[in-house]
């Protein structure tokens, strides 16, 4: 039987090479895809999920630039050290945005479009603010800036006693995400039939690599207020804007306050469609960023 079209556009990410290279005490995990030119995309995925997340769009996308898709800190088959002074690593969010600065010049790539999904936009948003001399451009889809993940925070007079306690933390991190994962992953989707038993299962698979719960709980810990609202009159690189019409996770309103906000933006409303336009609706993700690319580049 051949392959539909949906199937092919998989097949093309998982059959580009697995690579690592260690960044700020990551172990990272990589695949690029394209060209080798400019113009450069990199993709970042969002909680709970891996590269595979990019599965439908980054071999389309490469076909105009050269693509590199990466596995999060604390998910995938990158690395989850456990921070200590002799290592220096920091899952805080404002060392992955240095780290992925750090990461293109490893790459040897001196500007990148970055794409970012739900706390993956987040960060394409800090790297942004913090390193705009290796940005071209953000596509920014259900991406977290003005609540949830990116508000959160610990309160800094528990961090000592919740690290501390870590050990026993991430146990409970495991029992916690364990029960839940699947029915988180599903309230992603507008459709939840659109979710394959297969995809499923390989997202929960890279979840679960190593010593996730560890990894996630650091994570967790390193979580606080960012205040992006604040800071983005100082965003000048062209940005696309993209919600799914129904997205539970990430209020639409707050995507349209976001395009609003920003100096020079579109913004993409994808109908039948929750947190994950690039899974759910896959050829409107790839029309609105072709167009956008051409605009940029």
């Amino acid at each position: 039987m051949p392959l539909s079209v949906t199937d092919l556009l998989m097949t093309d990410l998982f059959a580009a090479e697995s690579r690592f290279i260690e960044c700020r005490g990551f172990r990272l995990h990589y695949r690029m895809m394209g060209s080798g030119e400019e113009p450069f995309m990199l993709f970042l995925h969002g909680s709970f999920l891996s590269m595979r997340s990019w599965r439908f769009v980054a071999g389309p996308l490469s076909e105009m630039g050269t693509v590199v898709v990466l596995d999060r800190p604390a998910f995938g088959k990158t690395s989850r050290p456990v921070p200590s002074r002799a290592n220096g690593v920091s899952y805080a969010p404002e060392a992955q945005s240095d780290m992925i600065a750090e990461f293109l010049g490893l790459l040897g790539i001196e500007k990148a479009i970055l794409v970012g999904n739900s706390t993956g936009g987040t960060l394409a948003m800090l790297t942004a603010l913090r390193h705009p001399e290796v940005v071209l451009g953000l596509v920014l889809v259900d991406a977290m800036i003005y609540s949830a993940y990116a508000a959160s925070g610990v309160p800094r007079l528990m961090k000592p006693i919740l690290k501390a306690a870590s050990p026993l933390f991430a146990v409970l991190m495991r029992l916690l995400i364990t029960k839940f994962f699947d029915r988180l992953l599903l309230s992603f989707w507008n459709d939840p039939s659109r979710l394959s038993a297969e995809t499923l299962a390989g997202y929960r698979s890279d979840m679960m690599e190593g010593n996730w719960p560890r990894g996630f709980w650091e994570v967790f810990l390193e979580t606080h207020h960012l205040h992006l609202d604040d800071r983005l009159p100082s965003i000048s690189v062209p940005v696309l804007v993209m919600t799914g019409e129904n997205d539970r996770t990430v209020k639409v309103e707050e995507s349209f306050r976001l395009a609003d906000e920003l100096e020079d933006s579109v913004l993409e409303v994808v109908p039948d469609c929750a947190h994950l336009p690039h899974e759910e609706q896959p050829e409107v993700f790839l029309g609105a960023v072709r167009k956008f690319l051409l605009r940029v580049v």
